[in-house]
């Protein structure tokens, strides 16, 4: 399979927004991991409609105008993970979850580490808010986007967005 993508400056860096035929894939950051989220050969598509549309609705989520996003979504993973990634989409804006809540949600009460592991492998950051995730003890843990960028989403969540965040038509 073949995707395709545009890049996206949004006030946490560069985004790589992936699509296949008619759903997004991936939302890749800056400096993601090379192998944190497998996919095939990319085309570079400026007008493909499921990216042009996937970047207005990011732009308003930065803008602070949109708190839920109408997109179709391709989660490529471990049926383990799609469940996990299921549950972040659950999550309503402006709150957190801790990974024992999400183990608990998706039925293995035991898997803290594996949710851990496969909130890490999320293949659509930002949407699928796993930056909505956070330790028991209320700290922000590991984020593919870094805890600056993590932060820097919660923030906007919470209505403080700071000034020093904004981009130029965001």
């Amino acid at each position: 399979m073949t995707y395709t993508y545009i890049t996206l400056a949004s006030p946490v860096g560069e985004l790589k927004l992936v699509a296949n035929d008619c759903r997004l894939a991936a939302i890749l950051w800056e400096n993601d991991k090379p192998g944190r989220v497998r996919l095939g050969p990319m085309d570079e598509a400026p007008d493909n409609p499921v990216l042009m549309r996937t970047a207005q609705q990011l732009r308003e989520y930065f803008a602070g105008t949109r708190q839920a996003f109408e997109l179709d979504l391709d989660f490529a993973g471990t049926e383990f993970q799609k469940k996990v990634w299921r549950a972040l989409l659950t999550i309503p804006f402006g709150q957190t979850r801790s990974y024992s809540q999400i183990a608990e949600q998706i039925g293995h009460p035991s898997a803290v580490r594996a949710v851990g592991a496969a909130n890490g492998r999320n293949p659509i950051s930002i949407i699928a808010p796993c930056h909505r995730v956070i330790g028991a003890s209320g700290k922000l843990t590991g984020f593919a986007g870094g805890l600056e960028a993590k932060q820097t989403l919660l923030t906007l969540e919470g209505g403080q967005w700071p000034e020093t965040a904004r981009l130029p038509g965001f």
